[in-house]
């Protein structure tokens, strides 16, 4: 059964207004969750992908929520080198880049049967949005996506829906079967819906989302959760993940995050990604000229 987008309720949406102030303070313990299944710039030893020999891209995703299909000259590519920046930090209001398609540039576009794995316990309700943040604090991060069918060819209106924790590790929402699980309990974490939202595929099979790097908990490595649905018919339910080293990097070195740590678990000994082949679920990734990150990943379907 495919889960539909629900409207917020009344009471949801004046407690996401009223806690927003209070998001900042959270100290919420989860080290102790467990079984919820795993840089700089992208030429770095450690990322998937080499964009030196890229040419600029000639056109960009604007972070604007109201046009995120829409393409914007773009003064930066992903051959350039940002090393020498430090990751930015406050969420996604500190965006100031704008952001290239990785599609357009010619890159990320191996077509791959994208391959299932569990919802996991922690999906609750969703909202169509762009910025799925709720103004949480965190590592930027655009997230673009690239909806292909078995030719290859793009596949328009369909609808993607991701959910991840935030960068303590921990999820949102009260609508899932294992709340206390997922959210600790916490009313701060039960009375909102950050890091959850829905976008429809464009003409070129593209969605955008812009949202926080996101956080561990034991026994997982890094990730985030996807639904693919088109006309209420479930195509792939899966999660992508990140390069181990730049999470390591990310997690320990940022100050945001850096209070919990390495995590305890990687991709290679994750309770959902495979030891061997994990690489397949891997977003490619690129440090931006604000310090924000671009990730991005082709996913394909049986349609």
């Amino acid at each position: 059964m495919i889960p539909t987008v629900k409207i917020l309720s009344r009471r949801r949406l004046l407690a996401r207004a009223t806690s927003l102030a209070a998001s900042l303070a959270i100290t919420l313990p989860v080290t102790g969750l467990v079984g919820c299944g795993g840089s700089e710039s992208v030429s770095d030893s450690d990322s998937r992908t080499d964009t030196t020999d890229l040419a600029e891209s000639d056109s960009d995703s604007s972070t604007d929520t109201s046009s995120d299909s829409d393409s914007v000259a773009s003064d930066e590519s992903l051959a350039q080198d940002n090393s020498a920046i430090d990751w930015a930090s406050g969420g996604t209001d500190s965006m100031s880049a704008e952001y290239p398609n990785p599609f357009d540039a010619g890159y990320g576009n191996t077509c791959d049967l994208t391959s299932q794995t569990t919802a996991g316990p922690c999906y609750s309700d969703t909202v169509a949005r762009e910025d799925i943040s709720e103004g949480r604090v965190g590592l930027p991060t655009r997230l673009c996506f690239r909806l292909v069918d078995a030719n290859c060819d793009p596949v328009a209106g369909a609808v993607v829906d991701i959910w991840h924790c935030d960068r303590l590790g921990v999820y949102s929402g009260d609508a899932m079967q294992s709340v206390n699980f997922c959210t600790g309990g916490d009313s701060e974490y039960t009375s909102n819906d950050f890091f959850r939202g829905t976008q429809t595929t464009d003409a070129e099979g593209v969605v955008w989302f812009s949202t926080c790097f996101p956080g561990w908990y034991s026994s997982r490595a890094v990730h985030i959760h996807f639904i693919v649905s088109i006309n209420n018919t479930s195509y792939v339910t899966s999660q992508v993940g990140f390069v181990d080293d730049l999470v390591d990097d990310i997690l320990t070195s940022h100050a945001e995050y850096s209070s919990r740590g390495t995590p305890d678990t990687h991709n290679y000994n994750d309770t959902v990604f495979p030891s061997s082949g994990y690489e397949e679920y891997l977003l490619d990734t690129h440090k931006m000229s604000d310090g924000s990150m671009l990730a991005w990943k082709t996913l394909m379907i049986n349609a």
